[in-house]
C-alpha cells in the first residue's frame, strides 16, 4: 500500500482529507504540527508523528524516513506564528526564510514545496482529497439575498480578487459597497469580527480564492467558527467562491445559518 503524506495544521480539514485519502488506498502518515493540530488526529490516521511547526528539517526528514514520496497539505498554519518566539525554527526553516524576497504567504509556502522536492517528495493538490466538501454553485440556505446584497457580493468580489492577487488575504466586509475590512494576517474570523463591528448589522462577508491559487496549499475554508464570527457581528451575507474553496460541515452550517438569519451562497463571477 502507497504511503501518503499529511501536513497537518489547524481545524477540521486534516481529518476529511485523511479520509478521502484513505478511501483512495493510502496508508495515511500525518506530521501533525504542533502547537496547531488536533490532539484527536491520530484517530484518523496510520501512523503520526507530532513536530513543532518551525522544524522543517525534522519535518522532511520524517517523511523521507516513513518512504513518503508524496504529501498533503492540510489546515491553517497562521503567519502570525513567524512573530511569536515561543516558535523556534530549525536551521532549515532559518536558511529557507533568509532566502525569501519577502513573508508573504505565497513567497513562504512556494518556497516549502521546493525544499520537498529537493528531497523527492511532491506536493499534491489539497482539492484532490477534499471534492465531497467542496463549496458548490448557488444559495445554500432558505433565505435568498436582496438587490443590494447582491450588489455587495459583486463588489466585494472584485476587491478580494484584488487583494487575492496581491496575496494579502481572501476576506473583505461589505456595507452598502463600501469596504469595512480586509483580511491581512489576522485571518478570517477576526476581519469578519472587526469589519461587523464597523459596520453593524447587515454586513457581506466575501471569500476567494486567489487569482492565480496554488492548489496545493492555502485552499479558501469556511467552516462553523467562521459562522459564529458572522453571528456575533450580525453579518448577514457569506458569499464563497464555488468550485475553489472548502465548506466545512456543510449540513450543520446551514441549518445554523438558517436559524441565524445568514444566508450562504456558491459565488461565480
Amino acid at each position: 500500500m502507497k504511503t501518503i503524506g499529511l501536513i497537518a495544521g489547524m481545524g477540521e480539514l486534516p481529518k476529511l482529507v485523511a479520509a478521502e485519502a484513505k478511501a483512495k488506498g493510502y496508508r495515511v502518515f500525518a506530521i501533525a504540527l504542533e502547537p496547531l493540530a488536533d490532539k484527536n488526529l491520530d484517530r484518523h490516521v496510520d501512523e503520526i508523528k507530532r513536530i513543532s511547526v518551525g522544524k522543517l528539517g525534522e519535518i522532511i526528514e520524517s517523511l523521507k524516513k516513513s518512504n513518503v514520496k508524496e504529501a498533503i497539505m492540510a489546515g491553517k498554519v497562521p503567519k502570525s506564528l513567524l512573530y511569536k518566539s515561543r516558535i523556534i525554527p530549525d536551521l532549515r526553516a532559518v536558511k529557507l526564510l533568509f532566502t525569501l524576497k519577502d513573508h508573504s504567504d505565497d513567497s513562504i509556502l512556494l518556497a516549502i514545496a521546493k525544499e520537498l522536492e529537493k528531497d523527492g517528495i511532491t506536493l499534491l493538490n489539497t482539492t484532490d482529497f477534499s471534492a465531497g466538501i467542496m463549496t458548490p454553485d448557488g444559495l445554500l440556505t432558505e433565505e435568498s439575498l436582496s438587490e443590494n446584497e447582491w450588489k455587495d457580493v459583486a463588489f466585494g468580489w472584485k476587491i478580494a480578487k484584488e487583494i487575492g492577487r496581491l496575496d494579502i488575504g481572501q476576506t473583505v466586509v461589505i456595507k452598502d459597497q463600501a469596504v469595512m475590512a480586509i483580511e491581512a494576517i489576522e485571518g478570517t474570523d477576526e476581519a469578519i469580527l472587526r469589519g461587523g463591528k464597523l459596520a453593524g448589522e447587515g454586513s457581506v462577508v466575501v471569500k476567494v480564492s486567489k487569482p492565480k491559487q496554488d492548489m496545493r496549499f492555502d485552499v479558501p475554508v469556511v467552516g462553523m467558527k467562521t459562522l459564529k464570527s458572522m453571528i456575533e457581528v450580525s453579518a448577514r451575507v457569506l458569499a464563497v467562491e464555488a468550485g475553489k474553496s472548502i465548506l466545512l460541515q456543510r449540513g450543520t452550517m446551514i441549518k445554523e445559518a438558517d436559524e441565524a438569519g445568514i444566508s450562504i451562497v456558491g459565488y461565480k463571477e
